[in-house]
């Protein structure tokens, strides 16, 4: 039997303060959570579908220890951990070699604090990356990132974001401008690539956008879809899934924590696509997108990619002196 194409899901635990953070709102400095409601939901889903992932933690959450509880069950359930900054700024871009080295090491001794895992793979928050932070990843030793997202509509969703923000100080508008990222990155690719920088080489693992059009295909887009037209959003994933396999593409999809919670969960965050979806038609959907993922490809961690994509890479150097 012909072996599946590998693909990888994981998933950024983004809490609810980190949103109201970027999305501007008052009261998030308090650390408002849902991880006590959200992990065990996550857990539970995964186990139901025994699928192991890379979660992506926040430091600040880790190194509160009310927290500390939730997070450790992710590890105890044998899933990846990785490192989703310490503060949770999407303009991460903006800061010093200085700044990132404290970033690092301060979410690096939280996150294994409280999982007992050091991280080996990050993702910037809003897909926040320069070659600054590929260089202090590759410095401290990290496998993979996961910070690039091949998408051309970049600019719709910081238009979209900017219109339902509440009001903001030309400052705070500045920190925001490259949200979610450029019209460029659509040109990027969509399988994992090797980057070599000043200080060594890493693995990207970019998040999967439509082959060719480069529009989002990650689980909170689909389920967005859904509350215009199920059927519609169902064509469109198995479009995608289709269209990677003819493209030859390694899927890397993302899910969120809210893909989780409704609204009426968490009233705080009704402004995020797709939160006015009913409880039981959010988990049928998330259900049908995930089953339909791993009967097209071979699933795994962002760990597990990343080093099939280094064996790769030595298996394709070894052969090299042979072909010359």
């Amino acid at each position: 039997m012909m072996r599946k194409r590998i693909a990888s899901l994981s998933l950024d635990l983004d809490n609810q303060w980190s949103y109201m953070k970027t999305h501007g709102d008052a009261g998030w400095e308090s650390f408002p959570s849902y991880l006590d409601r959200v992990v065990p939901h996550a857990l539970s889903f995964l186990e139901k579908h025994d699928q192991k992932i890379t979660f992506f933690i926040v430091g600040q959450d880790a190194a509160l220890e009310k927290n500390h509880g939730s997070l450790r069950r992710i590890a105890d359930a044998g899933h990846e951990i990785g490192n989703h900054s310490f503060h949770h700024e999407p303009w991460l871009h903006l800061y010093s070699m200085e700044q990132l080295a404290e970033e690092f090491e301060r979410s690096e001794e939280a996150i294994e604090l409280a999982t007992g895992r050091h991280p080996k793979g990050f993702r910037g928050p809003g897909f926040s990356l320069s070659p600054t932070v590929l260089e202090t990843l590759a410095e401290r030793g990290y496998d993979f990132d996961c910070s690039t997202f091949p998408t051309y509509i970049a600019p719709l969703a910081r238009a979209y974001y900017f219109f339902t923000a509440p009001k903001m100080s030309d400052e705070e508008r500045a920190k925001r401008k490259q949200l979610f990222g450029r019209f460029s990155d659509g040109f990027k690719p969509l399988n994992p690539y090797s980057i070599t920088t000043a200080k060594g080489t890493i693995a990207e693992i970019p998040v999967t956008t439509f082959p060719g059009v480069k529009t989002p295909i990650h689980a909170s887009y689909v389920i967005y879809l859904s509350t215009f037209s199920r059927a519609a959003a169902k064509a469109y994933w198995r479009s995608a899934l289709a269209a990677c396999r003819i493209a030859n593409v390694q899927p890397s999809l993302l899910l969120h924590p809210l893909d989780f919670l409704t609204g009426e969960e968490v009233p705080e965050l009704k402004f995020f696509p797709g939160m006015s979806l009913a409880q039981r038609a959010k988990s049928d959907i998330l259900d049908w997108i995930i089953s339909t993922y791993k009967e097209s490809f071979d699933v795994m961690t962002v760990g597990g990619h990343a080093a099939d994509l280094r064996e790769r890479l030595s298996s394709a150097n070894e052969a090299e002196p042979a072909l010359s």
